[in-house]
């Protein structure tokens, strides 16, 4: 995996990754679905036209996800699109860690389950519940650090890379991320079962039920 560059193509998971990809997202999407018909319920949509509508709703979002995620496909980086994340727009740590310049917060190169090496991420990512995830970060060490986090969902875009897709992110800074969806630590309001996600697939942000099972990158504030 080299940096950014026009045109390049770079390899984002193996087809055995690409199967524990798959696996995740129709989880996300079986709980897109419940998600959906529990919004009809919990607004009193008590006739099946109001929950069909929901239904209906969050199957267009099923549709727009399944597609591509379950392709193992190589990354595509667009050459007209402008670089959001940049690799000089991080400061790339030995220790698994990256500090990202804009936000002046630092990352974990790897999502969790995968293992550091010294040089990129092996082993699959892990998936969790919403709250799973918010308690994946509490005393969780890593790089000699105890107050990694869960990051909101502000945190979590800023590092999409919006010119490439497949996974939509800086490759060489976040080595071997799923096409997937990650979790935020941040509630949706529309629905009390609801918590905000990010698609690094395609750099989508939506709403994913609580009880769905995601994966999780954590952060940590630098002082």
């Amino acid at each position: 995996r080299g940096s950014l560059k026009p045109g390049v193509k770079q390899r984002a998971e193996t087809k055995i990754y690409g199967h524990k990809t798959v696996v995740s997202t129709l989880l996300a999407i079986t709980g897109l679905l419940k998600m959906g018909i529990d919004i009809g319920i919990e607004k009193k949509s008590r006739t099946l036209t109001d929950v069909g509508r929901s239904v209906i709703f969050y199957s267009v979002i099923v549709l727009s996800c399944i597609l591509p995620i379950t392709a193992w496909a190589d990354q595509t980086c667009k050459d007209s699109i402008v670089a959001t994340t940049p690799d000089a727009n991080f400061t790339i740590n030995s220790d698994g860690t990256v500090t990202h310049k804009t936000t002046g917060l630092m990352w974990m190169r790897c999502s969790l389950g995968q293992t550091w090496d010294g040089k990129t991420c092996k082993d699959m990512a892990a998936i969790y519940t919403w709250g799973e995830g918010l308690r994946a970060g509490t005393n969780y060490e890593f790089a000699g650090y105890k107050d990694w986090r869960l990051p909101n969902k502000n945190e979590l875009e800023s590092i999409v890379e919006q010119r490439c897709y497949s996974p939509a992110i800086n490759a060489s800074v976040f080595p071997e991320t799923p096409s997937a969806y990650f979790w935020s630590s941040s509630p949706y309001a529309g629905f009390s079962k609801g918590a905000w996600s990010v698609d690094f697939g395609y750099g989508s942000v939506n709403a994913s039920d609580k009880d769905g099972t995601i994966h999780v990158r954590l952060v940590r504030d630098v002082e």
